[in-house]
């Protein structure tokens, strides 16, 4: 008999929450550069037995002096996190457009293994030309090129993985071996934009190969997640588009010849909580007095593709002057899903900005009505759990803990402690073999003694 399925959660970290006023209403201000509120973070999530802790990423400033957002590099802050914690996964973001393979699929393989187990890579593309500029590149590739080089680039980073058989390290005092030569291996990639020759310099991670994770909406975005990932992480805004995209990307999992229940689909969801709905309205409406209207509409109209005066907080967004093509400067799926949700329940511009604007689906209301809606999307097969993101850090992560957590437990959909160590095992993932576990692979050429 198949085990029966089981809710997944992360808790997304941006900034110091997802309202964009939230910084306003703490104690330390600064905390973008604090370990302690970090580690705060990633200590209630593991209280609350989720999955993992989720580190987004940019790598330009582009307007962000102006509020909050993630500064600290990725896989540095995880290191200090996977210090502090114990079972928590750890998934940190990386650009395939302004990386390397080896020395990222060195870094994420080094924190795997310092963790015992507990990482995780989102591999993105970048359109942003402000990050560009930030790498000696005139501006941002198109969308058909950055996803050229995003398949060959994750492609090469699993073959790294891989380049450890699991027994290859045998560090055998008494005979003086500490590898075994036939079990490391060459991965010679040859392509377009890539030539690695490998092996990767570090045995295989405890996990065979940290958890692959996909962020993106795009039609490239998702036939490489459906290619590759171990977890998609989706902006989905309506119940019935959800459906959709869930049975859709299982289905384009399955013809790369996958199993369905290997790809998990995680949206975005983002809860305000209280004791009652009146308490939760209060606590938005709290950090929205404390908004920039203005910059909130700008930053939405730029998100658009758009410009400012083109939007009226009162009227319907202007459907016919929104991109939904190709373009290179805005995210596509971010457009798709604010498009499906403001036709879906007829929003204003002034509704869509009240609702976080159209990204990741927001929920103002008590644990019960938070938790059955959690149930709802899950039973109803349009995620396999959730990405959280809290309307502001620690307190919002720490009241779905202490409120929403128990009533899911009870539902008997979430675990009440973990029953691995990994995040693989976390996710119910088997752990993967090496694909040169092969006695005709390739072996590595190797200076005597290097090795044996």
């Amino acid at each position: 008999m198949r085990a029966p399925r089981t809710l997944h959660l992360n808790t997304n970290i941006t900034g110091t929450g997802r309202h964009p006023a939230g910084w306003r209403t703490l104690d330390n201000a600064k905390s973008i550069i604090d370990l302690q509120f970090f580690t705060a973070i990633a200590q209630t999530a593991e209280r609350g037995k989720l999955d993992a802790v989720f580190l987004s990423d940019a790598v330009a400033l582009a307007g962000h002096a102006h509020g909050p957002a993630q500064s600290l590099e990725p896989t540095v802050l995880l290191t200090a996190l996977a210090g502090v914690t114990r079972h928590v996964g750890l998934i940190g973001t990386a650009s395939t457009t302004f990386n390397d393979p080896y020395n990222l699929a060195r870094c994420f393989a080094s924190v795997d293994h310092l963790s015992a187990g507990r990482v995780a890579w989102n591999a993105v593309t970048t359109y942003d030309p402000n990050a560009a500029a930030n790498f000696s590149m005139s501006g941002a590739p198109d969308k058909a090129a950055r996803y050229a080089r995003a398949e060959e680039f994750v492609d090469v980073v699993l073959k790294l993985w891989d380049s450890w058989e699991d027994d290859a390290l045998i560090a055998d005092r008494a005979s003086g071996r500490y590898a075994d030569p036939a079990r490391v291996h060459a991965i010679e990639h040859a392509g377009h934009h890539f030539q690695v020759r490998g092996p990767l310099n570090l045995p295989r991670s405890p996990q065979g190969r940290p958890v692959l994770v996909q962020a993106g909406g795009s039609e490239a975005g998702v036939a490489l997640a459906a290619r590759h990932a171990d977890a998609v992480f989706t902006a989905q805004t309506t119940f019935e588009g959800a459906q959709e995209f869930y049975g859709d990307i299982k289905a384009r999992a399955v013809a790369q010849g996958r199993h369905a229940d290997h790809l998990l689909v995680l949206p975005g969801l983002y809860p305000v909580i209280g004791g009652t709905l009146a308490e939760a309205r209060q606590r938005k409406a709290d950090m929205d007095a404390l908004l920039d209207r203005r910059t909130e509409l700008a930053k939405f109209a730029r998100a658009l593709g758009i410009d400012a005066d083109d939007l009226q907080l009162d009227a319907p967004l202007p459907y016919a002057l929104i991109d939904k093509g190709n373009r290179a400067d805005v995210s596509n799926g971010f457009i798709r899903t604010t498009v499906l949700l403001a036709r879906s329940d007829n929003l204003t511009v002034r509704d869509l900005l009240d609702r976080n604007p159209g990204a990741h689906r927001m929920i103002v209301g008590t644990p019960e009505t938070i938790a059955d809606d959690i149930e709802r999307w899950f039973t109803g097969r349009a995620a396999d759990g959730f990405n959280l993101n809290a309307d502001v850090f620690p307190s919002g992560l720490a009241a779905f803990v202490d409120h929403v957590v128990p009533l899911l437990q009870r539902k008997g959909i979430f675990r009440r402690d973990y029953e691995g160590t990994t995040l693989r095992e976390h996710y119910g993932l088997a752990r993967p073999a090496s694909r040169y576990a092969d006695p005709d692979a390739r072996l590595v050429e190797h200076t005597p003694g290097a090795l044996s």
